[in-house]
């Protein structure tokens, strides 16, 4: 089997691509359709001319490097020219990254980083729950892995059963371990055996249980379990992008975003920074009175904040959207004179909902968002490219000004001729 899968290695390789001197990026064609089921691929469908692809190449290269000595072949394929395979795995954006696991197949839909990406493929090529037979072995989790869940007891039984569907459901978004009591309690202050815990920022949670969960249906357990282990598999205060917004909505919390602006560094102004402290500082001293009912979180691009909104908003700034109507809450008060008691007295009245409220899902905000994000994406082109945002535009409506001018005129010299005729007659 194995010189099977190393001679169809062989036929669908096309080159090493040179991404990067060294890379061990496999470049693919559409022969990969034959073998795609035998082992394990990490796939970047990409097109030559896509600005996010060739953005993506260079990390590309040092995804490959990380697993080069792991079961997973990273590869990519240029699917503008084997369309074929682009139509067989339904590639309609650019780039897709995709893990391919014998026949399943799992679409990545992180943020394009070097530090995002590994963690998804070494999960994905394990199984979805992780066994832990040494003691030592915990702390190696604790270090390599900032979030992780654990079982811990015999592993049979409705809380077993449970946790294992769960761990298959969310196999893309964290790790999922399971480990004897004897074990745990070396690192946990383990009560009750079984139990789930979530170990994160070097603190462990519990997975709430009550005394007689043996007589809880089954399909209570999976959905208290399958909820619990979606709000928990975040950090407490972690960065927001446009790739991960969305699963942090599917918490139906309210997400409390402090709003700051980096620059290409990656730097934040010191009044900007001082903000996002308080924030933070909020969240990790109060997590016990705000955690089932908000997520706290900051972003560093002011766009996604203007997506929001629907309007510019100065940095910094405070922001709060309901994961659930999308309405969103901005405090009435100049953020930088915002205090800690002005922030729980403002975060208490949208829990009361006395806040006043923006936004929504109604037809009218839906087709206000969809006409100011038009508008933004025209504006960056403009900014962007100037020359081509002419071009694109400005084709198009010279053309439909030339086609209208020409029926303008044909109606013109219609009646021109008709009235001509009309005078010979008379005369």
């Amino acid at each position: 089997m194995e010189k099977h899968f190393v001679f169809s290695i062989s036929i669908i390789l096309v080159t090493i691509t040179s991404i990067a001197s060294g890379s061990r990026v496999l470049e693919l064609s559409d022969r990969f359709l034959e073998v795609k089921h035998e082992g394990q691929w990490f796939i970047m469908f990409y097109a030559p001319w896509c600005a996010h692809c060739k953005r993506t190449e260079p990390i590309w290269g040092h995804v490959a490097q990380s697993l080069a000595n792991t079961n997973v072949r990273v590869g990519r394929i240029d699917v503008s020219r084997f369309t074929a395979v682009g139509q067989h795995f339904k590639i309609n954006s650019y780039p897709t990254i995709m893990f391919i696991k014998g026949h399943q197949e799992f679409i990545y839909n992180g943020d394009r980083t070097k530090d995002e990406l590994i963690p998804f493929a070494t999960r994905m090529s394990n199984p979805p729950i992780q066994q832990v037979a040494r003691v030592e072995s915990i702390d190696m989790l604790k270090t390599n892995n900032g979030i992780f869940f654990t079982f811990v007891g015999k592993q049979d039984g409705v809380l077993w059963d449970a946790y294992h569907s769960v761990a298959e459901h969310f196999q893309p978004h964290g790790f999922f371990y399971a480990t004897s009591g004897e074990i745990a309690e070396k690192h946990f202050d383990v009560d009750t055996v079984p139990s789930i815990l979530v170990y994160k920022e070097k603190s462990h949670y519990y997975f709430p249980l009550s005394n007689n969960f043996n007589e809880v249906e089954v399909s209570h357990l999976n959905e208290s379990l399958h909820k619990w282990v979606n709000e928990e598999r975040f950090l407490l205060f972690p960065k927001i992008t446009r790739a991960n917004i969305h699963q942090l909505l599917l918490t139906k919390k309210y997400l409390v975003l402090a709003v700051v602006e980096e620059n290409k560094l990656y730097e934040i102004a010191s009044h900007e920074l001082e903000f996002r402290d308080l924030i933070e500082s909020i969240c990790r001293k109060h997590h016990s009175k705000y955690h089932s009912r908000f997520q706290f979180g900051w972003i560093g691009s002011p766009d996604i904040a203007h997506s929001i909104v629907m309007d510019s908003l100065p940095t910094p700034h405070l922001l709060v959207l309901n994961a659930t109507t999308s309405e969103h809450h901005i405090p009435d008060d100049d953020p930088m004179q915002l205090t800690a008691d002005a922030i729980h007295l403002f975060l208490e009245s949208i829990h009361q909902q006395k806040a006043t409220a923006y936004g929504g899902n109604s037809f009218s905000v839906r087709l206000y968002r969809s006409y100011f994000e038009a508008k933004r994406s025209l504006n960056d082109m403009w900014r962007g490219n100037p020359v081509l945002t002419s071009v694109i535009f400005g084709l198009p409506l010279g053309f439909l000004s030339l086609i209208m001018y020409s029926i303008c005129c044909a109606d013109i010299l219609d009646a021109d001729e008709d009235d001509e005729d009309g005078h010979e007659k008379r005369e």
